[in-house]
Formats: structure tokens, sequence, C-alpha cells
């Protein structure tokens, strides 16, 4: 650690010149001779004597040492912490009335946001968004790391219950308001999860390697959970596979919850050290001062110089 990371204004630190040179006058000085009323005798040994006294008369420049030094503001740094680095995280849930068929216990849909809730508690500190679509585009849950606002949506988004504009499949417009979206957030990773079990007219005459292109220049990795019979259509593969994601086909809801645990495994949050923090560090100086001053009153009650 250097000089000027150890104090809060080392600039202080040059007055230390001051009790370095009272040190050096004290202990170099010769002072003046005292005659004694002593006659023909033998003088006595006056080193240890000599060198308590001057340790005695360099206590307040050792106390100015100090006081410099507090004035200077000590700092004390912590070690490095780990950091979570946020995950923002969007949904895209298609809601068309296909999603109604019938997949385990309950609908497509009521399998794909029982997954999704399980899917939060994975992923504890991340930020999440929801949004569904048909043939148009709804942001129902902004991004946010509260996710009391996902339990809730399932009643109100129930397919069969939308509007007739919902009734459609539109990937491709989905997948670019979920960009929009994305790309307003400046920190964090970046990624789309989609769930449809439909064909989407959108992504054909090469729109899908456009989309593609668009959404892996803003850093955003699409993962697919296609949840409808038969194979994932090929221009959500390309999207899935141009963007550093994958696409699953689940067979059923154990499948699903799989899927869902699978992307987290692929997507494990990062963690990125943070600069060590400085806080005030005047208690060993403190000490040291007070230290100092009681051990130069405790001198003055006897090791003092005098001339008789």
């Amino acid at each position: 650690m250097s000089l000027f990371e150890a104090f809060r204004d080392p600039r202080v630190l040059v007055l230390l010149v001051i009790p370095a040179v009272l040190l050096f006058w004290t202990w170099t000085r010769q002072g003046r001779s005292v005659a004694l009323p002593v006659d023909h005798a033998e003088p006595a040994s006056a080193a240890w004597p000599r060198f308590f006294l001057r340790l005695a008369e360099s206590l307040p420049a050792l106390l100015l040492f100090v006081a410099i030094l507090l004035a200077a503001g000590p700092l004390a740094w912590g070690a490095p912490r780990t950091k979570r680095q946020l995950a923002n995280i969007q949904f895209c849930v298609d809601v068309s009335g296909s999603m109604r068929a019938r997949f385990g216990e309950g609908t497509r849909y009521d399998a794909s946001m029982v997954a999704i809730n399980r899917f939060l508690d994975y992923r504890e500190g991340d930020a999440f968004g929801l949004t569904f679509f048909g043939t148009t585009v709804l942001h129902w849950v902004p991004l946010t790391s509260d996710v009391s606002a996902f339990r809730c949506a399932p009643p109100f988004m129930e397919p069969g219950r939308l509007p007739y504009w919902f009734n459609g499949t539109s990937i491709g417009k989905a997948l670019l308001a979920c960009r929009d979206v994305l790309v307003a957030r400046e920190e964090g990773d970046r990624m789309i999860i989609l769930v449809s079990d439909g064909r989407s007219s959108d992504l054909y005459g090469g729109r899908d390697e456009e989309i593609a292109r668009e959404l892996r220049d803003h850093g955003i990795v699409v993962h697919a959970v296609y949840i409808g019979s038969g194979e994932t259509p090929d221009s959500v593969v390309r999207i899935t596979s141009e963007t550093g994601g994958t696409a699953f086909t689940p067979g059923d809801t154990r499948s699903l919850d799989h899927v869902f645990e699978q992307i987290d495994a692929m997507q494990k949050a990062r963690l990125e050290k943070t600069r060590m923090e400085a806080a005030d560090d005047f208690a060993p100086y403190c000490l040291a001062g007070l230290s100092l001053l009681a051990t130069g009153v405790l001198c003055l009650f006897g090791l003092r110089y005098t001339p008789w």
C-alpha cells in the first residue's frame, strides 16, 4: 500500500519534518556545563541517566509526530469483497389460444407459469420482467427484483380470457419488444426466456437471422422453451444458437422443471470483486498518543534535568 493510500490527506505529512528536527536537536545538543563544588573527586559515569533524560525530553516531539499523523487522516483498507453481478431476465410467454391445450394436470400456460415461478427461487438477486404476447405484446411486469407480481399474474393473462388480438403468435415482434426493455438497462447481463407452443410467420424470409443479429449485438442471450407438440421451429432454434442460448422441447411437466434448472446452470450468477473500501483508522494512533502523554506526565514527577 502506498503512502497516498494510507492517509486521507498525505500532504499534511510534510509537517513531520518539525518533530524530526526537534528529535535531532534533543539528541545532539551539548547543553551547558554545570560547575559542581567538588574538588579532587572522581566523576561518576552519567551515560545511562543521560540516555533516559534524552528519552524523556523526546516525548513532546513524539507526541507532535502522532498529532501530525492524526491530522493526515490515517486509513485502514478492508479486504476486497465479491459482488453478485445482476442478470436481467425477461420472460416472453405466449398466451395465444393454443396455450390452453392440456399439459400435465393443467394447460400449457399453467405449467409454464408454475415452472417460471420455481425458476425465480433459483435466481434470487436478479431482475425479472414478464412479457405476454399473441399477435400483440403486453409488458406485464417491468424488470424488478421484487417477484411478487409474478405470483399474481397467471389468472389475469390466462389464454381464452383475452381479447382476440392475443390469439395469434408473433414471436419476432415479442423478441424485439423484449429487446427494447433489456437495452434500457445499462447494468448486468441480458437474457430472454421465450415460452411458446406455436410457429411465427414474422420469422420467415430470413427475418429470424436479422432478429438474431440484433439481439446478439446488444448482448442478449435467448433461451427458448417450446412447449408445443413436435420439434422446435427451425427459426427459433436459429435465434437461440446465434445468441448463445439453447432451445428446449419438454415433453411433460417434470421435463419442463428440468429445463429451467438447466437454464439456471448455464447462466450461473457471476461474481465480481469490488474495490477495497477505506475507513478511518484513528484508534492505534490515539492509543499511541495517549501512551506517550501518560509517560510524559510520569516523567515530570522525577525524571527531568536539574543543575544540582
